[in-house]
């Protein structure tokens, strides 16, 4: 089994999170894997850029750390990688987005519905 480290970001607008909806088949929080030598907060950072577009960050702490299996085709659990998530809450100014990314679609949603968007039961647990 692979094992991984991300990170990632909780970014709020107004009373909206950003999600990303990856692969035609599942929504969650903007996130990706480490390159060499990257800080997990420049990782959350331009894995946001990357899924949404969004450049206007304001970092204000850090929520913490959790570990899930990646997310089959299927939407259930692939055991073939392992992933070690870190997120980072943010604020913007920006409601802006568009991926530079062809598998990534970003889009607001309500705070309070978070939880109903998220696919995978630790990402909704988390949130």
């Amino acid at each position: 089994m692979i094992r991984q480290r991300c990170a990632g970001g909780v970014v709020l607008w107004n009373d909206q999170v950003l999600i990303i909806h990856q692969n035609q088949n599942s929504w969650s929080l903007p996130k990706g894997h480490l390159d060499p030598g990257e800080s997990l907060e420049a990782t959350a950072e331009r894995e946001i850029w990357e899924e949404s577009g969004l450049r206007d960050l304001i970092l204000v702490k850090k929520l913490g750390t959790y570990s899930r299996y990646k997310i089959g085709l299927d939407g259930g659990d692939d055991k073939s990688e392992e992933k070690e998530i870190t997120f980072f809450l943010y604020l913007t100014t920006s409601s802006q987005i568009g991926s530079t990314e062809v598998k990534s679609r970003p889009a607001w949603v309500p705070v309070a519905s978070l939880p109903l968007w998220l696919t995978h039961p630790k990402d909704k647990a988390f949130a």
